[in-house]
């Protein structure tokens, strides 16, 4: 705040219809006028025929002169002094609210309201939408994209040997063989890198094996062939082009209530390497569970070999929880279980014809 010596404020006088600014007093004497540092008045006026512009945040105050000069201040505690010692007047409404946010905490509010609406209702329909629309293209270029870059970054080529690796590729042929798509619309890349024991599908049926996937399984051929069946079943289900689309959902959302945020969106739908770190949903997992059963059924595998995986994760990597390494739900016990109850319906109803 600017002392009585120093007047009601210090800032820079611009005369009329001029972009010139000269240091200047802000002073009262019966009248306001504009001092500048030798004591020329440069402009003065009664404070009933000034306009003081009112306080918002730290944007510097306007007052305004009947001869269309203007003096501006940044002091505003100075000016907001005057007011209320010669005016009866309060610092302002518009300042007053910034000090009290009721209006910017029902904002909040409803902005949080509308997002939650959009994501649990909105977006769903326009995913179911959008896989409805998109053409046979966008998914081959996504899965070619993906693996290119995988194979640029994180993956390597496989070190198996051929004849573990030719065995694998002839019951997941067969697997391919009852799936919706067939045998061509599926390929398996057998791949070695630091993603651990895994397998994973892009949206244009290319599967990705791992090499420690394939040493976890200890020489069980159908364990690997049940994962394998699950894999396919999340690409009959558009399950990855539904997870790559509820992303690029969201980045919009984002960027409708935070502004324009990046190309968050064209980086979701072209850098395919995204969808590594998309865990489906609960349904998504259980469906392709189910799935696997089926086709290992039809080929004349054990239906249930899946099971297997989950008891090794828990015997071998210690995953005794409600999560696992293909997919955060539901949890191993949980999906072991559901998987035999789901074989021996299968069984039941094979029998029952």
């Amino acid at each position: 705040m600017a002392s009585e010596d120093m007047g009601i404020a210090t800032g820079e006088w611009h005369p009329a219809n001029s972009s010139r600014a000269i240091p200047a007093v802000l002073r009262e004497d019966g009248i306001l006028l504009v001092a500048a540092e030798e004591e020329r008045v440069l402009a003065s006026a009664v404070p009933e025929r000034t306009e003081i512009s009112p306080r918002v945040g730290s944007i510097p105050r306007r007052v305004s002169f009947p001869d269309g000069s203007v003096f501006e201040t940044r002091d505003n505690d100075g000016i907001d002094t005057y007011l209320r010692g010669k005016r009866g007047a309060r610092s302002g409404l518009i300042h007053r609210l910034e000090q009290f946010h009721p209006r910017l905490i029902l904002m909040t509010l409803a902005v949080i309201l509308l997002a939650t609406t959009i994501y649990r209702f909105a977006v769903p329909v326009l995913v179911e939408v959008a896989v409805l629309v998109t053409p046979p293209f966008v998914p081959e270029l996504i899965g070619s994209g993906t693996l290119a870059s995988l194979d640029r970054t994180i993956l390597k080529p496989s070190e198996l040997p051929e004849g573990e690796r030719q065995p694998i590729s002839e019951g997941f042929s067969k697997l391919a063989t009852h799936s919706k798509g067939g045998q061509g619309a599926y390929d398996l890349y057998f791949r070695d890198g630091v993603i651990g024991p895994n397998a994973f599908a892009l949206p244009d049926g290319s599967l990705i094996l791992t090499d420690d996937l394939v040493k976890l399984a200890n020489g069980d051929r159908e364990m690997i062939l049940g994962v394998l069946g699950h894999e396919i079943a999340h690409v009959e289900g558009e399950h990855s082009l539904r997870q790559l689309y509820r992303a690029a959902g969201v980045a919009a959302l984002v960027m409708l209530i935070a502004g324009d945020v990046g190309s968050g969106v064209e980086d979701i739908l072209t850098q395919g390497g995204a969808l590594v770190a998309l865990s489906y949903s609960r349904a998504a997992e259980a469906e392709a569970d189910r799935r696997s059963v089926e086709l290992m059924r039809a080929a004349g595998y054990d239906p249930a070999a899946l099971a297997r995986f989950f008891v090794v994760l828990e015997d071998k990597l210690g995953d005794h929880g409600d999560a696992s390494i293909l997919s955060s739900h539901p949890g191993t016990p949980q999906r072991q279980q559901d998987i035999r109850n789901y074989a021996a319906e299968l069984e039941r109803r094979l029998q029952a014809r």
